[in-house]
């Protein structure tokens, strides 16, 4: 079933669903479960075991990913270890996920202003990515909002001043045939670390090792340290499976955005 677009306001939207989202089940394991294999884009049938993946082509990370159910408020059930002024800055936050406030009363800069989630809640967003290699360096392009990220591959050290964005500044590597890592920095303190409301300064630096487990699916294991804002370092894996016959499609906060109450009829 193709994915149906309805025209409507995307705070509010992610508001309503931000419920759903939250109670998404645990991954499955790769081979079957709602993020498995056949149907067309956005459907919510039976879950129907896939044959065994060929292993992963080398050094390679080219398509679209979707989210095999990691997508919720946070990157961890437990709480990560913050400063004081980690602390102080996330009894700040007022999160609409967790039913507290209203999209009057939330101050998330995404629901409130549109601004872009950054690095790396833009993975807390539940719509596809797409990896494009080149000579110089890798793409990855974001269906929600049109987010387009640029990481470097060319052999550049990591800026030592680097200008503030809200994607950063990545450059990355290939550890072995089937692990890129990316280092980023120079993240604005503009964005929460996740949909609850954690915060970080501009001293976050996060590290992704994108782990290709076979042609279908993809890990992520997050590392993100942040001297002012967290006591230690917060790690996490979030699970992707390979959709070779999507396109992505246009999310856009100017109010296109997806309803998702329809797939759960």
């Amino acid at each position: 079933m193709l994915r149906k677009i309805q025209f409507l306001s995307m705070p509010l939207v992610a508001f309503v669903f931000a419920g759903f989202l939250a109670a998404q089940p645990p991954p499955p394991p790769p081979g079957g479960g709602p993020g498995g294999g056949g149907g067309g884009r956005g459907g919510r049938g039976p879950a129907r075991p896939e044959p065994p993946s060929p292993p992963a082509p080398p050094r390679d990370l080219t398509g679209v990913w979707m989210s095999r159910g990691n997508v919720g408020q946070s990157f961890t059930k437990e709480e990560p270890e913050l400063t004081p002024w980690g602390l102080e800055q996330y009894k700040k936050s007022l999160s609409s996920n967790n039913g507290q406030y209203t999209l009057a009363t939330t101050n998330d800069p995404v629901l409130t202003r549109c601004d872009p989630p950054g690095t790396p809640r833009v993975y807390f967003h539940p719509y596809p990515f797409e990896f494009i290699h080149t000579p110089k360096y890798t793409l990855m392009i974001f269906e929600y909002d049109h987010t387009l990220r640029k990481i470097y591959t060319d052999g550049r050290p990591l800026p030592e001043d680097p200008d503030l964005s809200w994607m950063g500044t990545s450059v990355g590597r290939w550890e072995n045939d089937t692990t890129f890592v990316v280092d980023t920095v120079g993240l604005n303190d503009r964005t929460w670390l996740d949909r609850v409301g954690h915060r970080h300064s501009t001293q976050l630096h996060v590290i992704e090792r994108f782990r290709r487990l076979d042609r279908d699916h993809l890990d992520i294991e997050f590392e993100m340290t942040d001297p002012k804002a967290l006591a230690k370092t917060w790690k996490s894996t979030f699970h992707y499976q390979l959709r070779p016959n999507w396109d992505l499609g246009e999310i856009s906060c100017s109010g296109d955005y997806l309803d998702f109450s329809k797939f759960e009829k």
